[in-house]
């Protein structure tokens, strides 16, 4: 299946969020609650909520983020 290249900034911001909000939310309730055996329900539950913050925030915070990096780089001239 392929993205059309108009889509391909959401699609990445997507799986971006879907992967890094999988990841840490995993290891948060694992450091949390530790092997038990409601593991799987406690973090399906706390992924769905992580994925829900994550995904805005990967939409908007490359292009302020970009901005703020562009400010403070310094790029020499040539």
């Amino acid at each position: 299946m392929k993205i059309n290249k108009k889509y391909e900034r959401i699609t990445f911001a997507f799986l971006m969020a879907l992967c890094m909000s999988a990841i840490i939310s995993f290891f948060m309730v694992l450091v949390n609650t530790g092997f038990q055996l409601e593991l799987l329900g406690t973090w399906l539950a706390t992924w769905g909520m992580a994925f829900f913050i994550a995904f805005p925030a990967a939409c908007v915070l490359p292009k302020q983020i970009g901005k703020i990096m562009r400010k403070i780089s310094f790029i020499e001239n040539k």
